[in-house]
């Protein structure tokens, strides 16, 4: 099999699978879990590519681990981040830790490029610490010896993503509720844009480094896009509006309650973010050609899908 082995932390991922499928048949790739069972969910895709995918387990805080593992991998693709912060799971372990010891584990192992996941709306002065989070993680890699490509990208849209699962659920609804009545402004990308700008990223062989923001080529508040998703489905459901305040307040009672909140004010904040941005200089830069809102939205709740991968 061409090409030298493409390493991918978080691997077991809705993304980190839909990328191994995409590069599995072009060159082996090496995926890294944490646990055993993250291990065994890609025990399917080993089966589909017989000698092209070998999974290994490393802690994200075992830089030696890392280090070996990565060895005569040219490219490593870090997928690893949360979204929602518990007791047991902090921002600054899963984004600032994780990404100083990948940077050292991909300078000793000798990479040729990194390419990190973040958030669209990152930034180092951001109230809100998802994304400040993020932003600082892009910075220490951006400092890092490796070259590093950072993709930072809204909503991302596929048949097995959490957001279509929760889009289909609204729009599914006789009756469904929305913060602020859907005023948000999304941007979605299709989850088949974002693999292809991974692997154009992993390619990249120029040197540069720095954060690409990319997005779908639309943006439309978020109420139109769960009616044009129930116009796919052939249903009208009727949204009732639920104030941002109430539900920041819900949030930081789950937070003071529970060692695992379903929601948080920062997960809220994000999920709330307005995405209105021009992708057109990331997806020129890559080499990427982005597929239009309505052609993803059928691939994704066609009929013909049915939330199955093909």
């Amino acid at each position: 099999m061409p090409g030298a082995p493409l390493l991918v932390t978080g691997a077991n991922g809705h993304l980190g699978r839909d990328l191994i499928r995409a590069v599995a048949g072009e060159r082996p790739v090496r995926a890294v879990v944490r646990s055993e069972r993250a291990a065994r969910s890609l025990d399917d895709l080993v089966e589909a590519s017989p000698g092209g995918l070998e999974v290994r387990r490393v802690d994200y805080a075992d830089e030696a681990g890392l280090g070996e593992t990565g060895k005569g991998c040219a490219a490593w693709v870090h997928l690893v981040g949360i979204l929602k912060e518990g007791r047991h799971a902090r921002y600054e372990e899963a984004h600032e830790g994780t990404c100083e010891v990948l940077a050292r584990a991909a300078e000793k192992a000798g990479a040729a490029r990194l390419v990190y996941m973040s958030i669209l709306g990152a930034e180092l002065g951001s109230p809100n610490r998802c994304l400040a989070s993020k932003a600082r993680a892009e910075e220490i890699l951006t400092r890092g010896t490796t070259p590093a490509t950072t993709l930072r990208v809204p909503m991302v849209l596929g048949p097995d993503e959490i957001a279509a699962t929760a889009l289909r659920s609204q729009a599914s609804a006789p009756i469904t509720f929305m913060t602020r009545g859907g005023a948000t402004l999304e941007q979605p990308i299709d989850a088949r844009d974002l693999v292809d700008a991974i692997r154009l990223a992993a390619r990249d062989e120029s040197g540069w480094r720095g954060g690409l923001d990319l997005a779908g080529p639309e943006s439309l508040r978020h109420r139109a896009l769960v009616e044009r998703i129930a116009s796919l489905l052939g249903t009208r459901p009727r949204v009732l509006p639920v104030p941002l305040f109430a539900l920041r307040g819900l949030a930081a009672l789950f937070e003071a309650v529970s060692e695992t909140p379903p929601i948080t004010r920062p997960m809220l904040g994000v999920l709330e973010h307005d995405d209105a941005i021009d992708p057109g200089p990331a997806a020129r830069q890559l080499g990427l050609e982005l597929t239009p809102l309505d052609e993803t939205l059928r691939f994704v709740f066609g009929s013909a899908s049915h939330g199955e991968v093909g």
